[in-house]
């Protein structure tokens, strides 16, 4: 389903544009207090994943709700703690100023409190087979973020380019663990040099994590043996400056990689 694909109501058109995921602060205000109305499901998501339409004051957008009630047991993860793995994950992108995750709030719903994601329209046009392998700059970005927040799932779904240059990814549930679990379809950089770009935004990061909110953000959505284990990868790859090899004990590539 798409955000155009919706049905649209006389109501509708008296609302203001759909809010774009560039303009964050009023995305995250919109999907924190907006009325949510549930419009469909992702019936290919592991997880319950609700398509949405989100309304406060006049604007209006589509947006995706993950109900903590819906997640399914994981073994290595603890049960209930994805939604907020998620929210981890968009402050993580903020920091390091690639907004590659689109706006993303902790808040109640019709199916009790679970994530709420703003909703981005990929580009059908754009190959993404093809994207993950390139040596886009875009991806290139999404694996370093990747390697910071150690996410297990990056599948080539995962990834959402607008068509407009930019790059956004979603489902970062499985992400944070004490463990290197880093598991991905963007391993081209493997033991690569890291750009000037990235050990700017990881530096960031860093900085974030010892004196800035950041480090108050991540220790209310994840353990204190998390958000230190986040600290010690960005401090690895500040140290070493290569993008990271794939773990020796752990799966490489998701499954299925789609």
């Amino acid at each position: 389903m798409t955000q155009s694909s919706r049905d649209r109501t006389p109501a509708d058109e008296a609302l203001e544009p759909v809010v774009s995921p560039r303009d964050a602060e009023t995305a995250e205000r919109l999907l924190l207090n907006g009325r949510l109305t549930v419009e469909g499901r992702l019936v290919q998501a592991s997880n319950a994943t609700l398509y949405c339409a989100v309304e406060h004051e006049g604007r209006y957008a589509a947006c995706v709700y993950k109900p903590v009630a819906g997640e399914r047991p994981l073994w290595d993860f603890p049960d209930g703690t994805l939604a907020e793995r998620e929210v981890a994950a968009y402050a993580v992108s903020r920091v390091m100023g690639w907004d590659i995750v689109p706006p993303t709030v902790h808040r109640d719903g019709p199916y009790g409190p679970g994530m709420v994601q703003l909703w981005v329209e990929p580009d059908p046009d754009i190959d993404l087979v093809a994207l993950s392998r390139s040596e886009d700059e875009a991806i290139r970005r999404m694996a370093v973020f990747d390697a910071v927040i150690n996410n297990a799932d990056r599948k080539i779904g995962h990834l959402l380019p607008p068509g407009d240059g930019h790059v956004y990814g979603c489902d970062h549930g499985v992400s944070f663990s004490t463990d290197y679990k880093l598991r991905t379809v963007l391993w081209q950089w493997r033991g690569q040099r890291l750009t000037g770009d990235a050990l700017r935004a990881l530096g960031r990061v860093e900085e974030a994590l010892r004196d800035g909110p950041l480090a108050q953000r991540l220790a209310d959505l994840l353990t204190a043996e998390e958000v230190e284990a986040t600290r010690r990868r960005v401090a690895m790859m500040l140290k070493h400056r290569i993008h990271p090899y794939p773990p020796e004990d752990w799966p490489a590539i998701p499954w299925p990689p789609l």
